[in-house]
């Protein structure tokens, strides 16, 4: 991805000898690259893949923990507005 971005960024600052607006498109790409495009403190080695459980290590037990109290607010607050729905589906998680 990062390879794609930079050539990207390179095609920009060539062409955009002739047209600054290019200039500042590259240097949009870089900062959004920068900013967003990067994942895991900036490294995708092939080492620091997700668990096997289908999900990727939380950064630090203080990320997972906010994740889980995030997770289970939203799960009482749907149970609140939908509680025909809630009923429903704890049934079918017992019958099974």
């Amino acid at each position: 991805m990062g390879t794609l971005i930079f050539s990207a960024t390179a095609v920009l600052v060539v062409l955009g000898f002739s047209n600054e607006l290019l200039w500042l498109a590259a240097v949009a790409l870089l900062y959004l690259y920068i900013r967003h495009g990067r994942t895991r403190g900036g490294s995708a080695s092939p080492s620091s893949s997700p668990s096997s459980s289908g999900g990727a290590q939380p950064a630090s037990y203080r990320a997972y923990r906010e994740r889980r109290d995030q997770q289970a607010k939203w799960e009482r607050r749907y149970r609140r507005e939908r509680p025909f729905e809630a009923r429903r589906q704890e049934r079918q998680k017992s019958d099974k």
